[in-house]
């Protein structure tokens, strides 16, 4: 069993069984994150900024870490990458693209706008688990988050 220190991990993610896929490999670690989930850009700037239904950070807290798929909808989420690295008290909050796309184009304009790491998901799922619980050792397991 891993231990470590909670951390909050906003998933903004749009399609319902990649959202369970990583919300099961997550809690598989047996360390006491909570798991936020939103299914669009624009939800996700309202639980970021705590506008509309995200109101109370009692219900909302800033997230640790962020987990963000790039084709969303409402608010595309480049854009939602954009807006959090543009505000003071979100740019350090590390932001994870998980997406299916492997263009160079999106994999450029992500670095570029900030993101701290870029992972496309396999449409197999079995590779997609094995993923998502590397990913998870990693951010997990062996990263550390200022406190």
């Amino acid at each position: 069993m891993i231990t470590g220190e909670p951390i909050t991990i906003l998933l903004v993610e749009d399609d319902a069984a990649h959202a369970e896929i990583v919300r099961r490999n997550l809690q598989d670690f047996r360390v006491a994150n909570r798991i936020c989930h939103v299914e669009d850009g624009q939800a996700a700037l309202d639980y970021l900024f705590r506008q509309g239904a995200f109101a109370d950070p009692t219900d909302s807290p800033q997230p640790d870490l962020i987990l963000l798929d790039l084709r969303l909808p409402k608010v595309d989420g480049l854009q939602v990458l954009a807006r959090i690295k543009e505000d003071a008290g979100l740019r350090h909050i590390p932001t994870v693209v998980l997406t299916t796309s492997d263009a160079e184009s999106d994999v450029a304009g992500v670095y570029a706008t900030g993101a701290g790491s870029y992972l496309v998901k396999p449409v197999d799922f079995e590779k997609f688990t094995k993923l998502m619980e590397a990913f998870g050792f990693y951010w997990l397991a062996w990263n550390r988050f200022p406190q």
